[in-house]
């Protein structure tokens, strides 16, 4: 089992990021373990690599930060709990594939723990949900909300970055960007959903499912 760091208040994203950075070399050099660090952030919007600028609505809004991980525009801010995963693919097996799928069950097992069904879709990152309860879509399919984010990056197959869920942040502040570069779905939470679900609770099953989720060490 690796590490498993909880921080009680907010950390600001550039102490998170040098953080990582620090362990993640520390693990490639053999001087220290794996962790996932349990966190929330102030409100921010991250850029990942394949970021673009016109999905970035509010210019001005929250602090913008660019960072080598996957994807595209996210926000993370209070009531929402990111999981950073500083895990060593050396030893869990070299199939970055496979580590992301392992990111995916890991959410949809957390998310299982409390009754809500968590789902994959082709071509869109992330985790989401049905809410059939909601009107369809203009083109007629029927409405879907994310739920959860995933992001990686690996240097020198450890990885960092990684999933965020949304337990009961302010949605109103996802408005500010184009999440995932993803358009025409909404953005949902534990709460939103009827379920209040306290953080301390999200870390009991994020810890109980992430075993038989994620490639084991070898």
């Amino acid at each position: 089992m690796p590490e498993w760091i909880t921080s009680p208040t907010l950390v600001p994203y550039a102490e998170a990021l040098a953080f990582m950075e620090a362990r993640v070399a520390a693990i490639s050099q053999g001087t220290a373990g794996e962790a996932v660090w349990l966190l929330e952030h102030p409100p921010l919007y991250t850029a990942g690599t394949s970021a673009r600028a016109t999905d970035l609505l509010w210019q001005d809004r929250f602090p913008v930060h660019e960072t080598g991980r996957g994807g595209q525009y996210t926000y993370h801010g209070p009531g929402q709990r990111v999981a950073y995963v500083m895990l060593d693919l050396n030893r869990r097996g070299r199939d970055v594939r496979r580590f992301v799928c392992g990111l995916e069950n890991w959410v949809i097992a957390t998310l299982a723990e409390f009754g809500v069904r968590g789902e994959r879709r082709e071509g869109r990152v992330g985790v989401w949900v049905a809410r059939p309860e909601k009107p369809p879509l203009p083109d007629g399919s029927p409405r879907e909300d994310k739920i959860a984010a995933i992001g990686v990056k690996l240097r020198r197959w450890v990885s960092f970055h990684g999933i965020a869920i949304n337990v009961e942040p302010d949605l109103s502040h996802f408005g500010g960007i184009v999440p995932c570069g993803i358009s025409g779905h909404g953005v949902t939470s534990l709460v939103d959903l009827g379920l209040p679900v306290t953080m301390a609770e999200l870390d009991a099953a994020l810890m109980a499912t992430f075993e038989k989720s994620l490639p084991g060490a070898e």
